[in-house]
């Protein structure tokens, strides 16, 4: 099973481009780290209080990757840095 997930955040904090891939970078290579998943900034690379982030994941089961999506969702939330606007799943 292949679960693919976009998220779209709003990073208020943000004055620049710089402010924006610092807390983007940080946060997708903790991520990828922490979880079992590929991860890519997808939209609004030129936008800076905007990203729009792309993550998937492979399980023999659907349920395994549907929790490890999960896990993955809670994780990205709970940075103050920014606020979740859309969440898009796709099964593969």
């Amino acid at each position: 099973m292949i679960v693919l997930m976009e998220c779209e955040f709003f990073i208020p904090s943000a004055t620049s481009l710089k402010d924006k891939r610092a807390v983007v970078r940080s946060m997708m290579t903790r991520t990828k780290q922490k979880f079992n998943v590929s991860a890519a900034e997808i939209d609004h690379q030129d936008v800076w209080q905007r990203t729009r982030l792309a993550f998937v994941t492979i399980s023999s089961s659907g349920d395994a990757a549907d929790r490890e999506m999960a896990h993955v969702l809670r994780f990205l939330e709970s940075n103050p840095s920014w606020e979740c606007l859309d969440i898009q799943k796709e099964y593969l």
